[in-house]
C-alpha cells in the first residue's frame, strides 16, 4: 500500500512535465523594417518600435501589425505548432503513473507548443506616390 501511495505521489508531482519544465507563456520576438515602426498585436500589446519582446501564452495565436510614416501598414500571423523540444515531456507522460493527468494539464495549457514564426518579421513596403496626370485635354 505504501508503494502504491508513494507512486501516485510522484506521479501526481511530475504531472503536466511540460507545464513544469516549459512553463504556459514563451517569448516572441517581432521585428520590422524600417525600425521606427510602432508594432501592435491583436491580442492588445504594442510596442513603439522594433524589435518588440512580449511574453505570450503558448496556446495564443495572433497577428502582429507594424506601422510607419510613408510606408503601408504590413501584418504577419503567428500561429502555434507542436514543439519538438515538448517530446521529453510527452514521453514521460506517457510512461509514468499518472501521466495522462500530465498530459491532460500539457495540453489544456499550451505547454507543449511555439510559436512560428518567432522570431516573426514585417518588412514594410514604401508608399507609392501617384504620379500626376496633367489637365484634361493636354
Amino acid at each position: 500500500m505504501r508503494n502504491l501511495t508513494l507512486t501516485i505521489a510522484i506521479g501526481l508531482m511530475l504531472a503536466g512535465c511540460n507545464t513544469v519544465r516549459r512553463g504556459t507563456e514563451s517569448t516572441v520576438t517581432i521585428t520590422a523594417h524600417p525600425q521606427t515602426a510602432r508594432i501592435w498585436t491583436s491580442l492588445g500589446h504594442e510596442c513603439p518600435r522594433s524589435p518588440c519582446v512580449l511574453q505570450i501564452e503558448r496556446k495564443a495565436e495572433f497577428t502582429a501589425y507594424a506601422e510607419a510614416r510613408a510606408y503601408e501598414q504590413g501584418a504577419v500571423e503567428v500561429k502555434t505548432q507542436v514543439s519538438s523540444d515538448a517530446a521529453p515531456g510527452v514521453i514521460g507522460n506517457a510512461i509514468l503513473p499518472g501521466g495522462s493527468v500530465g498530459l491532460v494539464v500539457d495540453v489544456a495549457t499550451g505547454a507543449m507548443l511555439d510559436h512560428s514564426p518567432n522570431p516573426a518579421h514585417i518588412q514594410l513596403v514604401p508608399v507609392r506616390r501617384g504620379r500626376r496626370s496633367g489637365p484634361a485635354g493636354s
